[in-house]
């Protein structure tokens, strides 16, 4: 799958994830494993993105179709699954959450716009 592909697929995921934190309510039992089977079949095809992204970004950041540092690649990923995991286990603060999610948004619209461009 192309880097962009990815990138849009990811980002739809990352609406959705906002969303899921905003209305969610904190489990009552984290612990719970139901409802860490629940959440682990939920995101484990988004992790699978995730790993497919990174490959595909560092790539064309070795070629140069991309601006983006491999430390700030792998910052990203890292960032998505702290977004992934935090919007189903409410234990960071509202902010510190959006933070990260406007982090994550910000390289993937830099991906879509420098790919799009490489494309034309």
């Amino acid at each position: 799958m192309s880097l962009l592909i990815l990138t849009k697929l990811l980002n739809d995921h990352l609406e959705q994830l906002k969303i899921l934190y905003s209305t969610n309510k904190q489990p009552e039992n984290s612990r719970d494993k139901q409802f860490f089977l629940e959440v682990k079949d939920k995101t484990g095809p988004i992790f699978e993105l995730l790993n497919q992204w990174e490959e595909e970004a560092l790539v064309q950041g070795k070629k140069r179709n991309i601006t983006l540092y491999p430390q700030q690649i792998t910052s990203t990923k890292e960032n998505m699954e702290l977004v992934l995991m935090h919007s189903y286990y409410h234990d960071v603060r509202k902010r510190r959450y959006m933070e990260l999610n406007q982090s994550i948004q910000y390289v993937f619209d830099q991906v879509v716009r420098e790919m799009e461009q490489a494309i034309r």
